[in-house]
């Protein structure tokens, strides 16, 4: 669940003229409009989008008109005032909250699809035209987690004794709930171990602290090559997004999975027992989701080369002596890939916000 509400003033007014001014009417909504690469996407059958701009709506402007692409989600409209009277030096302060629904698409740029948010806030003068405010906002949706109603059950959230003669009901999840829900799932270290291996033999053992991220961690993993039968010369990983569209809306029937790389680690490991990696999770990226016309999701890609035809490394039998291992010219070497899925999940909104400052002060002239 994802609400949107601001202690800031939402809309103020100022006329400085020596005559009262009079707006008609005020009224803000929040729409997410869906774009697509119409040469590789089938966008699903639905309503148009001015049906989808009116429907239920209590004023007469329409926020999405203009706009490109299809309206996916539009809440209805609220009043902030009607027939306002402003004298000279005079303002106003209005507030507005809304609550986004739990299945709502999160903020998304990829390759084929795009989901973006706005508030938009419309008001008229007496006798004027309608004027339009659009801000852009960002929504991060918590998806692919069990009910809330389990955490909400489960002893390590639970914070009041549960009461066996009361009937228990259903509870919408609250912000307070979803972090908490967020925390659980993240915070839980359960290292994994991996033994990489190719025809000829043991490569490397990885482990991975934990395989469930927020946006602005760290992935970080350890290489032990201690126990490898095969040389591994460099290895890399690199933190990618795999975009997939839904069957029902590819356009071509072969139609390959966007892939987009982001942090990327390489090092040279001949001759190296134990190493590690680091990469940050960029708080710029969309969590992992899926709707009926795209999905996301993450994974870790290694590409490893190796080679059987390397000299070891000589070892001195006097410790007084210095012994040099002159690398060979050229190597008889073999790459291999591996991808390794991994969870990312959204973050607090507060850390976002100080991660990535955006502008909180917009003006319309009316």
């Amino acid at each position: 669940m994802v609400t949107t509400g601001s202690p800031r003033p939402l809309f103020t007014q100022v006329y400085p003229s020596n005559l009262e001014e009079v707006l008609a009417w005020a009224s803000a909504q929040i729409h997410c409009q869906c774009t697509v690469d119409d040469t590789l996407v089938k966008f699903p059958s639905t309503a148009s989008q001015e049906e989808l701009a009116t429907a239920s709506q209590d004023t007469s402007f329409i926020p999405c008109r203009g706009e490109s692409g299809h309206v996916v989600l539009s809440t209805k409209p609220k009043i902030l005032f009607c027939d306002l009277k402003l004298s000279p030096g005079e303002s106003k302060t209005y507030i507005y909250r809304e609550t986004i629904p739990n299945n709502a698409p999160p903020s998304y740029r990829g390759q084929c699809v795009k989901y973006a948010y706005k508030i938009t806030v419309g008001t008229q003068r007496v006798n004027a035209v309608i004027k339009l405010l659009k801000i852009p906002i960002r929504v991060l949706v918590l998806y692919g987690v069990p009910d809330a109603q389990y955490f909400a059950d489960s002893e390590e959230l639970q914070v009041a004794p549960a009461n066996p003669f009361l009937q228990s009901q259903q509870k919408q999840p609250t912000i307070s709930s979803t972090l908490q829900m967020l925390e659980a799932i993240t915070a839980r270290r359960s290292p994994s171990y991996y033994n990489i291996t190719n025809q000829s033999g043991k490569v490397v053992r990885f482990c991975l602290l934990k395989s469930s991220y927020r946006l602005g961690e760290d992935i970080i993993g350890v290489f032990d090559f201690t126990q490898g039968t095969v040389k591994c010369v460099q290895f890399s990983v690199t933190l990618i997004s795999e975009e997939e569209l839904q069957e029902d809306c590819k356009g071509r029937s072969k139609q390959s999975i966007a892939t987009v790389a982001y942090n990327k680690h390489h090092e040279f490991s001949l001759h190296l027992n134990l190493t590690q990696v680091i990469l940050p999770i960029p708080l710029t990226v969309t969590p992992a989701f899926s709707t009926n016309i795209v999905s996301l999701k993450w994974k870790l890609h290694f590409e490893f080369v190796t080679t059987n035809t390397v000299s070891p490394m000589p070892e001195s039998t006097n410790p007084s002596e210095c012994v040099s291992w002159q690398g060979p010219a050229s190597l008889d070497v073999q790459t291999m890939i591996w991808d390794l899925p991994i969870d990312v999940y959204p973050t607090h909104p507060l850390q976002v916000a100080h991660g990535l400052p955006s502008k909180l002060d917009h003006m319309i002239t009316i």
